[in-house]
């Protein structure tokens, strides 16, 4: 039997694409070097784990969970943004648990939209954001993001149709792919323009934690208005090393926030209540190792961008998540540099053009191996004298 249309439709999953790529070099006995991973290397800190290991030892949580999510790991994320944020959430109405940010990514657009209604999504951006388009029947507008402005949304120059067809606008700050971070005026002018054209605004916050060390990554949520036209989304996965517990939470206006917990309600019960109660340990317990997780990334990030300038590869000037964006050289696409890299260097590198069209002519580097390997990778790659 033939899948359905809307599975037809889904988009090729680039990331898996890439994983089988570079697992098939490293079958074939190559030592590769992977920077194409957004995976964080280091392990869950081990007060989080202890406070797993005793919530699974409860018989109170081998039950299902709680619809919606359990009140405890609710109030530790509306205390977590009170605390890091200045933001107050309402745990009940303004917090919705989520299996992942990814969930909450691709369900909007269901919770949100209806067939033929414009999404509004960012280029170069994340791409899985695209499955959620084609699973709610959606329209698609990409808006490109330039470096010569920052890669942020140039307002000013959209088209007054984008406006009046759009009816809700993805954001992430910091940036993936690019690593560009946020300001307070662009989020006050993203809700103004919001108000004014009455669009709903989601804010992809998964890299809130990792900034540049001196300025801490602003949540979109600290901006005036903010909650009355929009969400945030906040996992525990680069925050905490957690990225395979699946763990996260969606903030904000409290109609979307209903919203999406309409929809779960049908799709899922709810998380592990002692995933919940990891959660709860990572978001209320001493924050020291956000710090240090900060300043083990820029380390890495001035080990491979100063390697890579002294071979003649000038990084764009990222200040936050765990990238570098590199330019392609002169004569290659994105794709094609990627395989020479694979192929003859060993390295793997994420092809700009994954997330975009904007994204063509540069590679992203991810930050998620020692320096030692960092440095190392840049020194396979200058004896290709391409630079």
């Amino acid at each position: 039997m033939p899948q359905s249309e809307i599975l037809q439709q889904l988009p090729a999953q680039f990331f898996a694409s890439l994983v089988k790529k570079v697992n098939q070099k490293i079958a074939a006995g190559y030592d590769v070097i992977n920077l194409g991973q957004g995976n964080p290397d280091r392990p869950t800190p081990d007060f989080i784990v202890k406070a797993t290991q005793r919530a699974l030892a409860d018989p109170a949580n081998h039950k299902y969970s709680q619809f919606r999510g359990n009140q405890p790991y609710k109030q530790a994320a509306a205390d977590f943004y009170a605390r890091e944020y200045g933001v107050t959430l309402d745990p009940e109405t303004e917090i919705a648990v989520l299996g992942g940010s990814k969930i909450g990514l691709v369900e909007l657009p269901l919770a949100w939209l209806n067939p033929g209604e414009t999404l509004l999504l960012p280029d170069p951006g994340y791409p899985d954001y695209l499955s959620g388009v084609a699973l709610a029947r959606v329209k698609k507008e990409l808006f490109s993001l330039k470096p010569e402005n920052n890669y942020l949304p140039d307002y000013k120059n959209w088209p007054q149709s984008r406006f009046e067809t759009g009816k809700l606008l993805y954001l992430n700050y910091p940036n993936n792919p690019t690593g560009a971070q946020a300001t307070a005026e662009f989020f006050a002018e993203t809700v103004a323009r919001a108000k004014q054209h009455q669009v709903n605004v989601v804010h992809d916050f998964a890299y809130g934690a990792l900034g540049d060390g001196k300025t801490k990554p602003r949540s979109f949520l600290q901006t005036p208005g903010a909650k009355d036209v929009g969400i945030e989304l906040y996992t525990l996965s680069k925050s905490f090393n957690m990225a395979g517990w699946r763990v996260a939470f969606a903030a904000g206006n409290k109609e979307m926030i209903e919203a999406l917990n309409l929809i779960q309600d049908h799709l899922f019960v709810g998380i592990f209540p002692a995933l919940q109660a990891a959660g709860v340990a990572a978001l209320t317990e001493k924050q020291n190792g956000i710090t240090e997780l900060v300043n083990l990334y820029n380390e890495r990030r001035r080990a491979f961008v100063t390697a890579a300038e002294k071979i003649g590869w000038q990084a764009y000037p990222s200040c936050g998540a765990f990238y570098a964006w590199m330019p392609v050289p002169a004569g290659y696409t994105s794709e094609q540099f990627a395989d020479l890299l694979l192929d003859e260097a060993h390295v793997a590198v994420a092809s700009g053009n994954g997330f975009g069209e904007q994204g063509e002519g540069f590679v992203r580097i991810g930050l998620t191996v020692e320096k030692d390997q960092l440095v190392e990778a840049v020194a396979r790659i200058e004896k290709l004298n391409l630079f």
